[in-house]
């Protein structure tokens, strides 16, 4: 939202997902300039195994390239963590103390998103002060706070329940992730089996969305005329662009058309009984943006007491994490008989019967399907071979 290309400091490039097709292509990018590059690496525990291994990965770039990648390495977690000793023992160029009640979706304004906005040339200052303002102003009453009144809308059009959906229009390109970012703020927190005395409700919100008005063309046709399970709200900016104005007719510019886009799709909302709400900010600024941040980590909170839930934990994405390490687990078992019995071919259900676990026959195919497409086992007939690499 706040980089500039021809300003910026530091180029900024993302490991944000365990898919080495992903991983390669930034290497890619960065190309020879592996060498003027600095590694990041964030992790509350180092645990978190999309982190790790994004790290470990990056680690064997360097290494490839000939290069000491700890000195060319800095982590953010937490004090004695898994990953604050890897760091030590390796001799990384810096520590950041990442508090461990700080959640990673509440961690923008720590260190985990300030030294990367630092280092990129962002006004961190600026930032802080944005959300240290809507901190204030989000601790009036009910009547002249903006995160309560944000929070009663919620309720109110979702009757306390999240009957309805919330799809996140801002008209501006800068702002084009910041419907991606509520969607993790707002469903991992609010998204809920059981309230804080441990009935089931079933809490959530969900989330969705993406630029207007570029994506009026995808799916407000729907919103307008189609299911009305959901409700908007637009985040509408102001000034088009520092400088002179440019007209494309005369004396309309490129700006009064977005600005005409959004008034008519609310408009056109408003005449089918489709609800919004509307947060203006007169530019995209470090302090804007800080207080966007702000207000809704605050709107958040506050609906989470509404509706009685606990906003800070995620035993769901505990639960996802565990799911997945049962698949490496039987994954290695596949192995291991496959490794036992060179030049025999199994199927998945004699393989899940030699594991002890029919049941798990389905999860066998597609373990071995996946390593199959990547040259790990042979495919022969209905069945599959180790394959030596």
């Amino acid at each position: 939202a706040l980089g500039n290309p021809t300003t910026d400091k530091l180029r900024v490039l993302f490991f944000d997902n365990t898919d080495p097709d992903g991983m390669d292509k930034v290497l890619a990018e960065l190309g020879s300039e592996l060498g003027q590059t600095l590694c990041i690496v964030i992790s509350k525990s180092g645990g978190t195994k999309e982190t790790r291994n994004g790290m470990l990965e990056a680690e064997a770039a360097y290494k490839q390239a000939g290069l000491n990648f700890g000195a060319h390495t800095v982590a953010i977690t937490g004090a004695g963590s898994e990953l604050d000793r890897y760091a030590v023992k390796n001799s990384w160029l810096r520590r950041f103390p990442m508090w461990d009640w700080v959640g990673g979706r509440t961690s923008v304004t720590s260190a985990v998103g300030l030294l990367p906005a630092a280092l990129q040339g962002i006004d961190i200052d600026a930032l802080l002060t944005g959300a240290g303002d809507c901190d204030q102003a989000t601790r009036q009453p009910e009547i002249t706070n903006p995160a309560a009144r944000m929070a009663l809308m919620w309720y109110y059009t979702g009757n306390g329940r999240g009957a309805k959906d919330m799809v996140v229009l801002p008209y501006k390109d800068r702002l084009e992730l910041f419907s991606k970012y509520l969607q993790q703020l707002i469903m991992e927190s609010l998204g809920k089996e059981k309230d804080m005395d441990g009935r089931v409700v079933n809490q959530g919100l969900s989330v969705y969305g993406n630029k207007g008005s570029t994506d009026q063309h995808a799916y407000v046709q729907q919103l307008r005329e189609g299911v009305a399970n959901f409700f908007v709200t637009f985040i509408r900016v102001l000034q088009d662009r520092s400088g002179k104005p440019f007209f494309v007719e005369p004396e309309v510019t490129s700006g009064d058309y977005l600005d005409g886009f959004y008034l008519g799709t609310r408009q056109a909302l408003y005449e089918k009984g489709r609800e919004s709400l509307t947060i203006t900010i007169d530019s995209v600024t470090p302090r804007s943006v800080g207080m966007l941040i702000a207000l809704f980590e605050r709107t958040v909170g506050l609906y989470a007491s509404l509706i009685h839930v606990n906003a800070y934990h995620q035993p769901g994405v505990e639960a996802g994490k565990k799911a997945a390490g049962a698949v490496i687990a039987l994954q290695a078992q596949v192995l291991s008989v496959l490794k036992a019995n060179p030049g025999k071919a199994f199927n998945p259900a004699e393989l899940a019967s030699a594991l002890g676990s029919p049941e798990s026959a389905e999860t066998v195919f597609h373990i071995c399907e996946h390593l199959s497409a990547n040259t790990r086992l042979i495919k022969k007939g209905t069945g599959y071979l180790y394959s030596e690499i």
